[in-house]
């Protein structure tokens, strides 16, 4: 099961900021999707992942938005 979070509508930096702050209450082994029109969007959250331990699980582009999915490790 995946948390949503939709951050379509903002700018940079505003989704990872959003991100950051969903990611602190995910538990061990959950997952987020985040779905977002900002086109730096996958590799920001990328980035953000690696420098917080987070594991980036893909993104792809659906209807003109980005589905970005994340996981925080067991």
């Amino acid at each position: 099961m995946s948390d949503l979070l939709d951050v379509k509508g903002l700018t940079c930096p505003l989704p990872v900021l959003r991100v950051r702050k969903r990611a602190r209450d995910l538990a061990a082994g959950a997952a987020l999707t985040i779905l977002a029109t900002d086109p730096g969007a996958p590799r920001d959250i990328q980035a953000l992942c690696e420098t917080s331990g987070l594991e980036f699980v893909g993104s792809r582009e659906v209807d003109g938005a980005f589905e970005i999915r994340i996981r925080r490790p067991a």
